[in-house]
């Protein structure tokens, strides 16, 4: 688990990555909507960071070397809805992935699937499956502290490792996905294939319009809520809820073959429930799929050469 009151590998993913945003932020200062408040953000991240540590240091044991991870687990939506902070500043690129979702389809899946499915057998388990996805963080990172703590930190590490690489592609790639950019383009231009660029409409238009009120139920209403309040029109391409969740089931597989069925079915549903209610494209899908496995074997490979450093010194 690293030094027994040493800095944790995921507490030094998070700092550097503080870190390069904090240098973004000072770049672009004049450029930014609320640059102070961005940088005292960061701040009052990196005073909790070393908090957590003080206390391990002076208590180490598991429940505080459990929070010190939870606490960085816990700014995963900050650092999410950061992202649109940096790339609202560039034009928005939805339209050049709308036009190769219609050649490769000939229409838009992200569209006719909820439209052709409404139905609520069909609309509950797939936004059951989408609400899932931080439960599944969560489950694996709670299975491996109680069931296989000598792989905590790897497992934490290579989430959080993943998402700020996620996090980084956002900023300089800003795709806002079907919900933002169907309802800004209209919804005759999507049936006619047509897909015109809006440049720094969402930068000027951050909300999320209500979705349809197709397939209305308990968990539609969970992802409703949750969308109303943390979604902002950032991070569609690649998914990381898709590239995140299948991180998630290939540690679930090599610690443990029950606990990865256990996964599997929530997994199948949140890869297609991206799609059903538009937060992605197919072709964010595939890119998760790819990238998920990517990330898991470069973060997995940093890792293991970090501690086998620390062995040699």
């Amino acid at each position: 688990m690293g030094p027994s009151k040493g800095q944790y590998f995921v507490e030094g993913a998070s700092l550097i990555y503080t870190f390069l945003t904090s240098i973004a932020i000072i770049i672009l200062y004049h450029q930014m909507d609320h640059p102070g408040e961005m940088l005292m953000g960061r701040a009052l991240i990196v005073v909790g960071t070393f908090v957590f540590i003080s206390v391990y240091r002076k208590y180490p044991c598991k429940v505080t070397a459990f929070l010190r991870i939870a606490f960085q687990m816990s700014l995963l939506t900050y650092w999410y809805s950061d992202t649109f902070e940096f790339n609202r500043l560039l034009p928005n690129l939805d339209h050049i992935f709308a036009q190769a979702e219609q050649t490769l389809f000939g229409s838009q899946p992200a569209y006719w699937f909820q439209q052709e499915l409404p139905q609520l057998w069909v609309s509950e388990p797939l936004n059951m499956g989408y609400f899932a996805y931080f439960p599944l963080i969560a489950a694996i990172v709670c299975w491996h502290f109680v069931m296989r703590f000598d792989l905590f930190e790897k497992v934490a590490f290579v989430l959080m490792s993943s998402f700020f690489l996620y996090y980084i592609i956002y900023i300089v790639l800003p795709v806002a996905g079907p919900q933002f950019y169907f309802p800004a383009i209209g919804e005759e231009n999507v049936l006619a294939g047509v897909f015109p660029a809006v440049g720094d409409y969402f930068n000027l238009h951050p909300e999320l319009l209500p979705g349809t009120e197709h397939g209305q139920g308990f968990f539609y209403s969970l992802v409703e809520g949750s969308q109303a309040v943390g979604e902002r029109p950032t991070a569609a391409f690649p998914s990381s809820h898709v590239g995140v969740s299948t991180i998630i089931m290939l540690m679930g597989w090599r610690s443990s073959k029950k606990l990865a069925f256990c996964m599997l079915p929530f997994y199948i549903l949140l890869c297609i429930a991206t799609v059903y209610i538009q937060a992605h494209y197919v072709i964010d899908v595939f890119a998760g799929w790819i990238s998920g496995y990517l990330l898991y074997v470069f973060t997995s490979w940093l890792f293991r050469k970090t501690c086998a450093k620390l062995e040699k010194n």
